[in-house]
């Protein structure tokens, strides 16, 4: 039986994930919706924090509108990767000791979806017409 949902469930996951993963960038940049960086405010502008809120808020953008999911995830990926190694793999080897577990989630999800592409409710699909 050919499951018919598929696709637009892998939108729905898009969607969800980059709406998510653009709050944690606002926050950074703007603590907007909630100011989450140690004594609140924002992060340093040219700080690795910084920068991490601007692949966050670029590519959550785009992520959420579908336009160039693929390398956009992939890039997405690779960002959740280093944070795991450089901000939580220090504070012990599993994610459960460590926090890490968002960080790694995030990673597979976005590697995931840079392979599947990000479904039929997206401008990538809406482009190809």
């Amino acid at each position: 039986m050919k499951n018919d949902w598929a696709p637009y469930l892998r939108s729905i996951l898009r969607i969800i994930i980059a709406f998510l993963y653009f709050q944690v960038g606002s926050a950074k940049w703007f603590a907007f919706p909630a100011a989450i960086m140690p004594g609140g405010g924002t992060a340093a502008v040219g700080s690795l924090v910084w920068f991490a809120g601007v692949i966050e808020v670029v590519g959550g953008t785009l992520f959420f509108l579908g336009l160039f999911t693929r390398p956009v995830a992939f890039i997405l990926s690779g960002e959740m990767a280093f944070a795991y190694f450089i901000g939580h793999f220090p504070h012990g080897f599993l994610p459960v000791q460590n926090h890490g577990e968002a960080a790694v989630l995030l990673c597979f999800i976005f590697l995931f979806l840079a392979a599947a592409g990000g479904g039929p409710l997206s401008l990538d699909r809406a482009l190809e017409k």
